[in-house]
């Protein structure tokens, strides 16, 4: 007998009128959680500057995690949070 488990997170309702995308980047503020792993900040180093300068951005916020193995800190989270109108968390290798 093979047990399988699904790794599947349950979708996230949002609250009626809610509208969790943004119409628009230009002059929004993005952040980025840096997972640890090999090059990935150097692909949101050029992935900012992409933003900042074709769609507007405002401002990029960069954070990294210590490890790829462990969640972001909860003050890094409630820092970008409370400053970036979008956030990505990333891989890289």
């Amino acid at each position: 007998m093979v047990l399988l488990y699904d790794p599947t997170a349950t979708r996230q309702s949002y609250p009626a009128g809610a509208n969790p995308t943004l119409a628009t980047l230009s002059g929004k503020v993005v952040g980025f959680i840096d997972n640890a792993k090999p090059n990935f900040n150097h692909l949101v180093d050029d992935l900012g500057d992409l933003l900042v300068s074709n769609y507007g951005v405002k401002r990029v916020v960069k954070r990294r995690k210590a490890s790829a193995s462990v969640p972001a800190p909860d003050e890094i989270v409630r820092e970008l949070a409370d400053e970036c109108d979008l956030v990505i968390t990333g891989s890289g290798d």
